[in-house]
């Protein structure tokens, strides 16, 4: 399994994937599939954000899987702390692709100076949160029935990982 960052060859991969998860599970609240082009724009923001948008990629040269972070929230003060999304084609989850994508992003994350990253996941999925505390992220609080998919309320548990042990900003 190779990491490296996505490629436009990539992008119908990426386009797949985020799609299943759209239409077939509770890890991305979004209800509208995207196309391509959507995903071509977005993959081309993350490059000028210097947000790296890294891809699994198996020993047949197909993406297995995609990992990116972005900013948490918008005010200037959340600067050093950024939010990630990390999803697995259907037919290899539980392989171990998701840990070593999210191994690669969280040294990403430190090279480029982040303090803390944040996990977003609906509380039932219980193999994300089990392969987060792996990582070393701590559940930091749980926000009930503040989304909804598939004519159901959910709820939403965060949980951090400090990047580095810095006492302070400067």
């Amino acid at each position: 399994m190779d990491i490296r960052l996505a490629q436009d060859r990539d992008i119908v991969a990426i386009t797949d994937i985020y799609n299943h998860a759209v239409s077939e599970t509770t890890a991305i609240w979004n209800e509208r599939v995207v196309d391509c082009a959507n995903r071509a724009e977005w993959l081309k923001a993350r490059e000028e954000a210097d947000l790296p948008v890294l891809v699994a990629v198996d020993e047949n040269g197909q993406v297995s899987g995609y990992a990116t972070f972005g900013p948490w929230r918008a005010w200037d003060g959340y600067r050093h702390t950024v939010e990630h999304s990390v999803y697995v084609h259907k037919d290899r989850q539980r392989a171990g692709i998701g840990r070593k994508l999210m191994m690669v992003l969280l040294e990403e994350a430190r090279k480029r100076g982040y303090h803390v990253m944040i996990a977003g996941i609906e509380s039932g999925n219980h193999a994300s949160i089990h392969l987060h505390e792996r990582l070393g992220f701590e559940i930091v609080g749980q926000c009930r029935q503040v989304g909804c998919k598939f004519g159901r309320w959910l709820d939403l548990t965060f949980m951090q990982i400090m990047l580095d042990n810095r006492p302070d900003v400067g």
